[in-house]
């Protein structure tokens, strides 16, 4: 195998990349979801939003918990992706700004960093899909 052939496109590379990174993403945003139902609790989720100054805290709680938790494992199942993608988009743009810009931009300091990543990647799902190693795929054809 020579260079050419390593860096050539191909369908194949493509969709096994966007299955390698909806997986992880889909963890992350699981992960996320898990933590706030199960950790934080849903109450201390919407404490905390009412903190910020969400309206309907309680109820943004719930929506957003359950978002990362059942959005996450949409995206690794590469179920509903563009949907998906962009709520979950949504829900990094206002954790960004009600959270995250005043602290800079590293993590280690709470800032934008992780958030922005994920960010990209949601949006990148909404433009690209899912690709072929998905449910999405098989479930148009």
């Amino acid at each position: 195998m020579n260079i050419k052939t390593i860096l050539s496109p191909s369908p194949g590379r493509y969709d096994l990349a966007l299955a390698i990174i909806r997986i992880v993403v889909g963890f992350t945003f699981l992960m996320h979801g898990w933590q706030k139902m199960f950790m934080m609790g849903l109450e201390g989720v919407g404490g905390f939003f009412g903190s910020l100054g969400i309206p309907a805290a309680g109820f943004m709680a719930i929506v957003v918990t359950l978002l990362e938790l059942l959005g996450g494992l949409a995206l690794m199942l590469g179920l509903g992706t563009r949907i998906v993608g962009a709520l979950l988009a949504a829900d990094m743009l206002v954790a960004m700004f009600t959270v995250h810009i005043s602290n800079g931009f590293f993590v280690s300091n709470g800032g934008v960093e992780l958030v922005l990543l994920l960010l990209a990647v949601c949006l990148s799902f909404v433009i690209a899909g899912a690709g072929s190693l998905s449910v999405d795929s098989r479930l148009s054809g």
